[in-house]
């Protein structure tokens, strides 16, 4: 696999100049508000109405210009870029982000220097960025991105967006095993406390412990997800309600179950803060 050309960032140049070099690379940029955190949903596109995303090549994707659904509004196209409809965001961005698997790359991102740590004795050498309270480690392939895949351990690459630091040091390593293996998680022994007294259904045992009525629950509001059309923030709300409502009071839901609704809302473009967001929502309305 052919290596990108990260350009070095003059940080006394506009935010729009460094995002065309990496452009100009081949790396999908967008800007960022400060915070860190991506431009909100134009107003046409508020909670993503429109229900698709730009620059993905899916039947119905929006067509919005403007860098407005996070990570999938990365674009190398100059034109995009420099167009009237980002203007604005560029004069705003706090910052320039990258999406790590359009650009054939996964970053682990380490947190601190504990993390940093393990990293130095647990992965293959590769390129490294300096980050504010860690390192960027950057490998060549993609995989999908997850969160707090151990203690200050994050992985960006498909479906996320990471800020560009800098090209950083060393030669990019491909992709290992190691790195793959940490998005694997197992299912969790420890079930989560009921929340409030329930009854057990006869036979002295809830029925949703039997694995056949959970898994088509969950295989139905998977199901739900992935098909939604047009209000999809509102409909992943609306699915982890019905969850929760059936499933959520008698300790029954493990972090896989979790783990598999909050993978099909990101595939249709939801941000795992939204996930979070959507899930500790419907959580309070039950009173759970």
């Amino acid at each position: 696999m052919t290596q990108p050309i990260l350009i070095r960032r003059d940080g006394h140049r506009p935010r729009l100049l460094d995002a065309l070099d990496l452009a100009g690379a081949g790396v999908p940029v967008l800007p960022l508000r400060a915070g860190k955190l991506p431009f909100g949903n134009c107003p046409s596109c508020t909670g993503n109405a429109c229900g698709g995303r730009p620059n993905m090549k899916t039947p119905g994707a929006c067509q919005c210009p403007r860098p407005c659904h996070g990570w999938a509004a990365a674009t190398d196209d100059p034109a995009v870029l420099q167009s009237p409809a980002w203007a604005d965001a560029w004069r705003q961005a706090g910052a320039v982000a990258y999406h790590p698997g359009g650009a054939g790359l996964t970053v682990v991102d380490l947190d601190d220097a504990d993390a940093v740590a393990w990293a130095r004795q647990a992965l293959p050498a590769t390129r490294t960025v300096p980050t504010t309270r860690g390192e960027h480690w950057l490998y060549l392939g993609t995989m999908r991105s997850a969160n707090a895949v151990r203690p200050g351990v994050d992985i960006k690459s498909s479906m996320a967006y990471a800020r560009w630091r800098g090209p950083g040091t060393g030669t990019m390593t491909d992709l290992p095993e190691a790195v793959r293996a940490l998005a694997v998680k197992e299912p969790s022994t420890v079930r989560p406390a009921p929340h409030v007294i329930t009854v057990p259904a006869p036979g002295g045992e809830c029925r949703h412990r039997t694995p056949a009525y959970l898994d088509r629950g969950i295989a139905m509001a998977e199901q739900r997800i992935t098909e939604a059309r047009s209000a999809v923030h509102t409909t992943v709300y609306r699915t982890f309600l019905s969850v929760l409502s059936a499933h959520g009071r008698c300790g029954c839901l493990t972090d896989t179950h979790v783990a598999r609704l909050f993978t099909a809302a990101q595939a249709k473009g939801e941000s795992p803060r939204h996930c979070t967001d959507a899930w500790t929502n419907a959580r309070t309305r039950l009173g759970l």
